[in-house]
């Protein structure tokens, strides 16, 4: 949620700027701004909407500093005034944020009993104002006014900051949400954002802060951070970015939610290349291999994720329990946080998050390695808060995923998780040394068989004319591919904005029975694997109520054909893999509906891709 992005050195700062908040609009926004300073003046622009109608009100694009912002309201309803970024009351400090400030009232009505007036309902022009008054009360330098302010905030942020009256330094800190710092050839220039996609053009080292930790930039000196509880200085560990121009660009696709539905042979492909060694017949990934002793002594594996990922923990659960036979329980992280879990040193909690930096997500993994338990991450994002708090992990090497809506994250998370359940299963030989090869042969033969998958994309295409101005879906699945049900609801839900609800196909009797008539269209999961013909007795009682059926069969299938309204073919597979083959034309159909209704495919209203506060 929210973008933060800002530029200091020698070139103009405002092509940067606005280029970084056009690649940082798939976090999710609703408004956008930026602050540019020659050494005079400071040049304020600020918008509710786009980054597109921002361009529209810079007058005066002077200035090699400067720091832009991508606002998802959270204190104040989005319009220009609660746009970021935001002046102190002399004028003379800037900054964005991103996060909450949770004693922002307290500290406000303080301010001003102190003579401090405020413009906008947001929580970050306190923040601006609580550091100018302790600059001022403490005559410190900005940084150190920065630390003492954050150490009296309650609450998460990510912030970038400057004082006109030094022209020369940047401070930004962290608490929650992420910031990135890319690091300019012999220090001449430093580029500032939530994650390095706006500068990869420009530099592939980047320092990532950690928590509570802060960063004095300044031209042509080494970065300083600090811990901003007790100031004590912490080395700045740059990495090389392994991302590219060409992976954040849309490639000649409409959207990037296409393109990444595309990339998925591929993404797949990555996920499981090195862990994967079909010939020798063994799984190998460090993470697990280093630690097998946790997972083999486990008493149970609690998966904790939100949304799609949550789902992708869903489909793990079948997969654990039937190949290494390890009970699995899995919680929304966001319930898990706030109720008090029973959790000991013999749990194994795996967090799932695409970005890496899910707050929910984040405060479980704390919450569990309180109480003792191991601690695996799984995400994509290198260097994300998630990978650096998990006691070990594995990244889904799915490569940026600028969609909001979640595509090739969820088909690689299962890759991933699917791996570590085979490599378990031959570890406690609850899977038979053929069962175990055959399995390996068919997860890499999976990437084909997404490509294959995706050859019914015209086909989904003329299905979606049909149902674009349905307003209710449901879909139905059994075993692995209920939470696919549970997953193709979501993806309509997100981007076509029609109510849409995944049920257990068994479950369809106990009340969603009753909403289905001949304007209902039911999309059915019903492959050739599993309680096959019990699924298509589900798809003969919807028949007899006039329901529309889309079912997703597997090829060849001649039964369901004779029943169902539309029907759709993917190849054959194993049971425990067929989610990743079911979800592709679910992905194509919530896609092409999205696209026929208009709507805003990549950024779907109201959502944001990395979701940092609660």
């Amino acid at each position: 949620m929210c973008g933060i992005t800002g530029y200091i050195g020698y070139r103009d700062a405002y092509p940067i700027i606005i280029n970084g908040l056009q690649r940082l609009e798939y976090r999710g926004y609703d408004s956008a701004g930026l602050v540019l300073y020659d050494g005079k003046q400071i040049n304020l622009a600020k918008t509710k909407g786009k980054v597109s109608d921002l361009i529209e009100k810079v007058t005066n694009k002077e200035g090699h500093l400067g720091i832009g912002h991508t606002r998802w309201a959270t204190h104040g309803v989005p319009n220009d005034i609660n746009s970021h970024p935001h002046t102190s009351q002399s004028g003379n400090l800037v900054i964005v944020h991103n996060g909450i400030i949770e004693n922002y009232d307290t500290i406000k009505k303080e301010l001003i009993n102190r003579g401090y007036t405020f413009h906008s309902d947001t929580d970050t022009e306190v923040l601006i104002n609580l550091i100018e008054e302790v600059q001022k009360n403490n005559n410190v330098k900005l940084g150190k006014a920065v630390q003492i302010a954050l150490n009296e905030v309650v609450g998460a942020y990510a912030i970038a900051v400057f004082d006109r009256r030094n022209p020369d330094e940047i401070v930004v800190a962290r608490l929650g949400s992420p910031i990135a710092i890319g690091v300019g050839k012999d220090k001449r220039e430093f580029f500032i954002a939530s994650d390095a996609s706006p500068f990869i053009e420009y530099t592939k080292d980047a320092i990532y802060l950690d928590d509570e930790e802060m960063a004095i930039i300044r031209v042509g000196k080494d970065v300083k951070i600090r811990k901003i509880k007790d100031d004590s200085l912490v080395d700045a560990d740059i990495q090389e970015l392994q991302m590219n121009l060409e992976q954040i660009e849309k490639g000649g696709y409409e959207h990037f939610m296409l393109k990444e539905i595309y990339e998925q042979p591929r993404a797949i492909k990555d996920t499981y290349r090195g862990r994967l060694l079909r010939d020798e017949g063994i799984i190998k990934m460090a993470g697990v291999e280093d630690n097998m002793k946790k997972f083999l002594n486990a008493d149970r594996i609690i998966i904790v994720a939100c949304g799609t990922s949550w789902h992708a923990g869903l489909v793990a659960e079948y997969i654990f329990e039937e190949f290494s036979r390890i009970p699995v329980e899995v919680e929304y992280a966001s319930e898990f946080r706030y109720r008090n879990p029973i959790i000991t040193e013999k749990d194994v909690v795996i967090a799932i998050s695409q970005s890496g930096e899910t707050a929910d997500t984040l405060a479980a993994i704390k919450l569990a390695k309180e109480k003792g338990a191991f601690v695996f991450g799984v995400c994509n994002v290198v260097g994300s808060s998630i990978a650096r708090e998990s006691h070990a992990g594995a990244y889904t090497h799915a490569g940026p995923e600028i969609g909001v809506a979640s595509t090739k994250a969820f088909t690689t998370q299962i890759t991933v998780l699917s791996l570590i359940a085979l490599r378990l299963a031959r570890a406690k030989g609850t899977m038979s040394s053929s069962d175990y090869r055959l399995h390996l042969q068919e997860l890499e033969l999976i990437p084909g068989k997404v490509e294959q998958a995706l050859k019914v994309n015209d086909h989904v295409k003329e299905i979606a004319k049909e149902y674009l101005l349905s307003t209710n879906c449901l879909y139905l699945g059994r075993g692995y591919n209920f939470p696919v049900a549970l997953e193709g609801a979501l993806k309509l839900k997100e981007i076509s904005y029609i109510h849409a609800e995944g049920y257990p196909a068994a479950e369809m009797k106990h009340g969603p029975i009753a909403l289905i008539d001949d304007r209902m269209p039911v999309i059915v999961i019903a492959i050739n694997r599993g309680h096959y013909e019990k699924t298509v007795s589900n798809i003969q009682e919807i028949k007899s109520r006039s329901g529309k059926i889309i079912a997703v069969v597997t090829e060849g299938d001649t039964t369901v054909k004779g029943i169902a309204d539309h029907i759709i073919e993917i190849p054959d597979t194993e049971e425990a893999f067929s989610p990743l083959l079911t979800t592709i034309p679910l992905q194509l159909l919530s896609y092409h509906i999205a696209v026929m209704r208009n709507c805003n495919v990549d950024q779907p209203r109201n959502l944001a891709k990395s979701v940092t506060v609660e």
